[in-house]
């Protein structure tokens, strides 16, 4: 079969997005979804994700990861799905669409950002060397000092894969403070199994898990990741965090057809 691909990137976490509103996709086929991401034999990509239609909302993003299995929520592709849908004409400048974690709204900004909301945040489990959130997926986050020597894949799989977060595993973060309310950024992302140049969910668990800590008072702040800017603002309330924004650009590469 003969599929029209295209591929997205959000900060250099990049994603081939198919129109899946007729519903032809073979969606159980971790194979073929595993072959289409891989960067030598397929088209090359950290996930793979569905536009599918909603009665409910604007449209559902299904997510795969780069192993062919469908996942939690991703910031970053949730993003980029929003600039797909607006290239197809199906949205203006405001959306809303369905994902794994429930309902999403996002806008389209004057300089072509995307500004999407993120679920909000009641439970962060902050332990002694790190801090633990879900922010539609698992984050283990760690500040470290040296930040750009760590060796995120071989130090992120020993937490993912340790006895704390089980078989499900856990995405991994590793943080260090460039100012008042800037933070630097590497993630090893499970599915992925390696680390990625950027991580939407990541970012938005370490601008809350820095503020938990005290290490910031701010409540828009920015989050500098291995393939550009990010900046994630939030309300901290009673409940815990509200109104989670995750900000940032969301760019068109390429199109094309591929036989599966």
């Amino acid at each position: 079969m003969q599929i029209k691909f295209y591929k997205y990137q959000g900060t250099g976490n990049d994603f081939i997005m198919i129109d899946n509103r007729l519903d032809f996709f073979p969606k159980d086929a971790v194979v073929i979804i595993e072959k289409l991401c891989d960067r030598r034999f397929g088209i090359g990509a950290d996930g793979l994700i569905l536009l599918e239609n909603d009665s409910d909302a604007d449209f559902r993003m299904v997510y795969y990861n780069s192993d062919g299995n469908q996942s939690s929520m991703c910031g970053n592709g949730g993003r980029c799905l929003v600039a797909f849908a607006k290239s197809l004409g199906m949205i203006n400048d405001k959306t809303t669409f369905i994902a794994t974690d429930g309902l999403h709204h996002a806008t389209i900004l004057d300089n072509g950002h995307i500004s999407l909301q993120m679920k909000d945040v009641s439970d962060v489990k902050i332990e002694n060397e790190y801090v633990f959130l879900n922010t539609g997926s698992p984050h283990h986050v760690a500040m470290v000092n040296d930040i750009q020597n760590k060796d995120i894949k071989k130090d992120g799989a020993a937490i993912r894969y340790s006895d704390l977060y089980g078989k499900e595993g856990s995405n991994v973060n590793f943080v260090s403070q460039l100012g008042d309310a800037n933070f630097r950024l590497r993630t090893y992302e499970r599915g992925v199994e390696d680390e990625t140049l950027s991580c939407g969910t990541g970012a938005t668990a370490t601008a809350i898990a820095m503020h938990s800590l005290g290490n910031t008072n701010s409540n828009a702040i920015a989050i500098e990741v291995e393939g550009g800017k990010l900046t994630v603002s939030f309300d901290k309330t009673n409940a815990g965090y509200e109104k989670v924004m995750l900000e940032g650009p969301a760019t068109f590469v390429f199109e094309g057809e591929i036989e599966i």
